[in-house]
């Protein structure tokens, strides 16, 4: 046995081993044998839609006196509630801002999230006794931003496909959902998620230190919807902090969703907590349900959504016909093409409707299939992004390596 003391000993003297749950996984796998002396700490991540995500922040918008209180207030059109402070004739305002809300249908909170961590301007207005009083910010102006995760990082979440004819549009689409039992929509990320590698919360609780879309963040508990059986955790964590690429927005068929990383290093501390980590994706289960219901009616494993496929679509210009307008580009649901040159690697969520979407075949990537009753229906969504969230593993070992991510005790149980 070790303690987490132990292992900060070892980081300083530059002594500790910390995998990714990936290449804990991938050595076990080769045949390697692991012991709790091997490994101090391995680091897990996801990365995908999260849409109980929602940002607070305190903007001066005029000179003290200027007006006694926002009634209503926008930032770059989206909706933001005022409070919970009033902030009576301060020129100041406290606005909480969802994830889920929306300026129109391509840009919500999501992105304006991103926005304001990449230092954009921003329009902010706010109504007050009939008039509204408007300026521009940017994250030099605001005193404090921070993001609150009320339901993240499931343990595992479902694959969803409308078993009847026509198409359902969804948040769990981009184009809409078709039927009969035409295509699946998946998220999740398998066995390198969080709590996927600490089901019984051996180490991960309240109080735990993790990285929330690259910012050192804190979990305060079990998210909304938290079950035993599907577990999830809140967290909170400086906005200032973050890392654009481990955050955004994303189009979906029912208007823009938010994107949300969550990473959490595991310390590796006995025995029971090494055979948690040896879970992988062919013993993951992964339930499938209609879109129309939610009530899982069959299930599947993850084995089939990462283990024979590709984490990350590849763009081949010399396919590319120069289509004007570029299709794959405007349904693009993270922004991420730019027509007839490349994919920014910094955007792509490698979701793959790109690949639906392009008649030349310029992009590629071999998303899979999922066996629903005896049936293979071809995966044509992923609402998370495995490649990102290993990135996401690998960035936090570097943190912890360098020293500059300390691993705490919880200070209590998730359930």
């Amino acid at each position: 046995m070790k303690t987490i003391d132990e292992i900060h000993e070892k980081i300083s003297r530059g002594e500790a081993v910390v995998l990714t749950a990936a290449e804990l996984k991938r050595r076990i796998a080769e045949g390697e044998p692991v012991t709790v002396a091997d490994v101090d700490v391995v680091t897990t991540g996801t990365f995908g839609i999260m849409s109980g995500t929602f940002a607070i922040l305190h903007i001066p918008i005029a000179n003290p006196g200027t007006f006694h209180h926002a009634e209503k207030a926008w930032l770059n059109g989206v909706p933001a509630i005022p409070g919970p402070c009033p902030n009576e004739r301060m020129g100041s305002v406290d606005l909480v801002v969802l994830g889920t809300s929306r300026a129109d249908t391509s840009y919500g909170g999501g992105h304006l999230f991103r926005d304001l961590v990449e230092g954009c301007e921003v329009d902010v207005t706010v109504e007050t006794a009939g008039r509204y009083i408007s300026r521009t910010v940017t994250r030099a102006d605001i005193s404090l931003a921070r993001v609150v995760t009320t339901r993240s990082a499931f343990m595992n979440y479902q694959a969803l496909l409308n078993r009847n004819p026509g198409t359902v549009h969804t948040i769990f689409s981009v184009r809409g959902l078709a039927g009969p039992c035409r295509e699946v929509s998946v998220s999740g990320c398998g066995d390198i998620n969080p709590l996927q590698n600490d089901p019984e919360g051996k180490v991960i609780g309240i109080g735990s230190r993790i990285l929330l879309n690259g910012g050192t963040g804190y979990i305060m508990g079990p998210g909304t919807r938290s079950t035993r059986e599907h577990p999830n955790i809140a967290a909170f964590a400086d906005m200032w902090q973050m890392v654009p690429w481990m955050m955004g927005g994303f189009g979906t068929a029912d208007g823009p969703e938010c994107l949300t990383s969550v990473a959490i290093p595991i310390p590796v501390l006995d025995d029971a907590i090494l055979r948690s980590l040896l879970v992988t994706n062919t013993m993951i289960p992964l339930p499938i349900s209609d879109i129309l219901d939610r009530t899982p009616f069959a299930t599947s494993r993850y084995g089939e959504v990462w283990d024979t496929t590709d984490t990350i679509i590849t763009y081949a210009p010399e396919s590319c016909l120069q289509c004007e307008p570029c299709q794959a580009a405007a349904i693009c649901p993270a922004n991420a093409i730019i027509p007839g040159e490349r994919i920014d690697p910094l955007r792509c969520v490698h979701c793959g409707t790109c690949i639906q979407e392009c008649i030349g075949g310029a992009f590629s990537g071999k998303l899979g299939n999922v066996t629903v009753n005896s049936r293979s229906i071809p995966i044509t969504l992923r609402q998370s992004s495995r490649e990102n969230a290993l990135k996401i593993c690998n960035h936090l070992k570097s943190l912890i390596l360098e020293g500059k991510f300390r691993i705490t005790d919880k200070c209590g149980d998730l359930w």
